[in-house]
């Protein structure tokens, strides 16, 4: 029986969990009242005068209040007129729009980058007003200070280099790992996330200047989940690299050696985890872009001792689940029939084989959640890579794509061989779903969405999933113009809605890990799980693929707005925090034991209130001034 089985205990039906987060709020007993514990008490401060103005924690600008100019020696180190966060905020965003063409570095420095480095100085200087400004523009800016701008970033991150943020660990550093974690200022860390840069997005090996993607990823734990600034941590772990064009560049910042590889690599790996997890036994890491060999490997290796999980497999696999089951809605059909789906897979690295793995799963709970229900599930996908249909006639498979090849007696009755084309395969399956993990952008050529227009289905869903926007493996205009209009689509970067004409709109509906990621860490911290299990992930993926409405859905939109980041990221964690009670996984979160947890987790309204009041917001607290 895989192991799967045993390592999870049962999970609730889907049903169940649906019919849960459908309660009727009327009916229900009116909720207790929690001590908001992200709330607007006075933050203790142990510097004054300009320290306080250079320190982005606690820096206010020109919205210092005059007795707290007093209070800290700032008066008459800022401007007498004191403004309000709003006024500062508009005075901003005048600027911003005056500078983003002003900014950019020369004709070749596209205007998403110049944004970025605007929103990069006034993070560097505020950071409260840096997460205002984030959370009330999060669809303009999440595209930038995350995919697919943070890609460009990353390329030139050597040379936008102005002001360390996060960690290094780095190969020559062994042995000294527990040590320098006490380097960090915050004695409190919850969510770290860690890169050794080996696969940022579809651009490859980056080497230390993956480190943006880690910075990215927690801006948007800190905008769309509330996770407090000051108790993030983004880490780069920098084992050399592979690529010879930063090898052989005088301006890398990072080593200049190959990559560390086999038990050396792993050691640097167990002693940085050694090393976190000592100094802050709570935290949460979540490992992001790490190449395929290593992050099945890593993920299971330390994803039963700590609170850990890897958005590439898990949080992909998630919002390909959400959004997979919202096709199954869209096309008029009830979600339990998800198992009646033909998937056609492209793509066999880490985040193609997470969601096939995850889909499985899924499938099997709907078919009884036993082990035949598990093994009949496998037959529902058809897996393409670079080198066509993966058959067991394959040689050398991957040990992870092995389950999922297909028999090559039963792929030749459909007149399918071994390695045969995507387009072929299309044609002979006639699938439901056209999933691409593949980061080749234009896969989806107009011979492979051709072929898809013979599906069975009535409403043939488009998963061009691949990250950053040029590795997608077709855009929605080719889509519905190929296809047709009666298509459901699904990207991994933003599109625009596509106009099919008399009045009608073609949905690009982003698949955007950040539907997940942001809910799977503020569940689990807020329940004090010690690990993060199958069932939460697959709890916060049904709770997603719930979010949207009937209406919506027939619409052919499959994922809610980015401007409800917030509201969405609350359901999620009340789902994951609710699915670690019921497995008993559940310790509990500061002044809230496992026993008050599960009382709470009895009233859905309440869990949401529990969520919500833990959930940090950018506003400027009062300062007091405290010598050490």
């Amino acid at each position: 029986m895989p192991s799967f089985y045993n390592q999870t205990r049962a999970a609730s039906s889907l049903m169940r969990r649906l019919k849960r987060s459908l309660i009727n709020p009327a009916a229900l007993p009116r909720p207790r009242c929690f001590t908001t514990t992200e709330g607007h008490r006075p933050t203790l401060v142990h510097k004054r005068s300009l320290d306080i103005l250079h320190d982005p924690w606690f820096n206010k600008g020109t919205a210092f209040s005059m007795t707290e100019r007093d209070r800290l020696d700032l008066r008459g180190l800022l401007p007498p007129n004191v403004m309000s966060s709003e006024q500062q905020i508009e005075r901003f965003m005048v600027d911003l729009k005056r500078l983003e063409v002003q900014a950019r570095d020369g004709p070749s420095d596209p205007n998403a980058l110049a944004k970025w480095r605007i929103l990069n100085r006034l993070h560097d200087r505020n950071e409260t007003m840096y997460y205002k400004v984030l959370i009330a523009n999060i669809e303009e800016y999440a595209p930038i200070v995350y995919t697919p701008t943070v890609g460009l970033v990353c390329q030139n991150y050597s040379g936008l280099f102005r002001r360390p943020r996060g960690m290094y660990f780095s190969a020559e550093d062994r042995g000294e790992m527990m040590s320098m974690v006490y380097n960090w200022p915050a004695d409190q860390v919850d969510m770290i996330v860690v890169t050794d840069g080996s696969r940022i997005l579809g651009l490859g090996d980056l080497g230390v200047q993956g480190i943006g993607i880690a910075i990215g990823k927690l801006d948007l734990y800190v905008a769309a989940a509330g996770i407090n600034p000051q108790r993030v941590l983004p880490v780069m772990i920098d084992v050399g690299t592979n690529n010879e064009k930063l090898i052989k560049d005088p301006l890398y910042l990072g080593l200049q050696q190959h990559r560390l590889d086999g038990d050396e690599y792993i050691a640097v790996i167990d002693e940085f985890m050694e090393a976190v997890f000592t100094r802050w036994p709570n935290v949460i890491v979540q490992f992001e872009d790490f190449q395929s060999k290593w992050a099945f490997k890593l993920l299971q290796r330390y994803r039963n001792t700590h609170r850990m999980f890897n958005d590439d497999v898990q949080g992909t696999a998630g919002v390909a689940i959400a959004g997979l089951l919202g096709a199954v809605r869209a096309q008029g059909r009830p979600m339990i029939d998800f198992p009646k789906q033909k998937i056609v897979v492209a793509g066999a690295g880490s985040a193609g084989i997470g969601v096939v793995n995850a889909a499985r799963k899924t499938m099997a709970r709907m078919l009884g959640n036993n082990e035949t229900a598990f093994d009949s599930a496998k037959s529902q996908f058809w897996v393409v890579d670079a080198n066509g249909l993966i058959t067991d006639e394959r040689q050398n498979i991957d040990p992870d794509a092995l389950p999922f090849a297909r028999r090559i007696n039963e792929a030749g009755r459909q007149g399918l061989r071994e390695g045969a084309g995507l387009a072929e395969v299309v044609r002979q399956v006639q699938p439901d779903v056209l999933l691409g993990l593949s980061a080749v952008g234009g896969l989806f050529s107009k011979e492979v969405l051709e072929a898809l227009k013979g599906s069975t289905s009535t409403k043939p869903a488009i998963f061009a999933m691949s990250n950053p926007t040029k590795n997608a493996e077709c855009t929605p205009e080719e889509a519905f113009k190929i296809v047709g209009d009666n298509i459901i689509f699904a990207s991994g970067s933003p599109f625009r809605d596509v106009d099919l004409g008399n009045g009608r709109i073609g949905h690009c509906n982003q698949g955007n890990n950040m539907y997940l990621f942001p809910g799977i860490g503020l569940g689990t911290l807020l329940s004090g799980s010690r690990i993060i299990s199958d069932g939460m992930l697959q709890a916060a993926a049904e709770r997603l693929a719930a979010y949207m409405t009937e209406e919506e859905i027939l619409k052919g939109m499959i994922f809610p707005p980015i401007s409800k980041i917030r509201d969405i990221t609350k359901e999620v964690a009340a789902a994951v925090v609710q699915e670690a009670v019921q497995e008993d996984l559940a310790e509990g979160y500061r002044d809230i034991d496992a026993r008050e947890l599960q009382k709470i987790c009895q009233d859905q309204e309440e869990v949401l209130e529990y969520v919500q009041n833990n959930m940090w917001s950018p506003e400027y607290p009062t300062l007091v001034y405290k010598k050490d």
